[in-house]
């Protein structure tokens, strides 16, 4: 029995995959766990109009990212912090409030957790902070820290 896959089933294959399956095995594990649907040809219009909605998503979230991307070449964000006597700061830059600063300043959204290989700042001066928008966009600010 032919079968498209709705989720991806160990040993058997991935998601929207069509495969050639046993009737038993079809019949009594993958179609009553909602695991598989039967290859029809009214299967095969769902599947397909499923894929261009996914692709249709892709490509609206990728035009997104690179919009986001744009608004942050101009970003510069600037902290003034407590230095103690040798400079050195009292505590340091969180990506909470990199976020918290982003969106109060210029109503951009992004995700604390999106940022790349990132260490608090805890030194006076300039820094650049990678953003992650989406796969293989990278988005850069600056963070600038100053003494109060």
């Amino acid at each position: 029995m032919k079968v498209i896959l709705l989720t991806d089933v160990k040993a058997v294959g991935k998601k929207d995959q069509v495969i050639e399956v046993n009737d038993g095995y079809a019949n009594n594990f993958l179609l009553p766990r909602k695991l598989a649907v039967p290859f029809t040809k009214g299967s095969i219009d769902v599947l397909k109009r499923q894929k261009q909605n996914a692709l249709d998503k892709a490509e609206a979230k990728k035009a997104e990212a690179l919009a986001i991307q744009d608004k942050l070449k101009n970003v510069r964000l600037v902290f003034k912090v407590k230095t103690g006597k040798d400079g050195k700061m009292f505590g340091s830059i969180t990506p909470k409030q990199i976020e918290s600063e982003l969106l109060n300043k210029y109503q951009i959204t992004i995700d604390k957790r999106k940022f790349v290989n990132y260490e608090p700042i805890n030194r006076v001066g300039e820094n650049q902070i990678a953003i992650e928008l989406d796969k293989n966009i990278i988005g850069k600010i600056i963070v600038q820290v100053e003494e109060q």
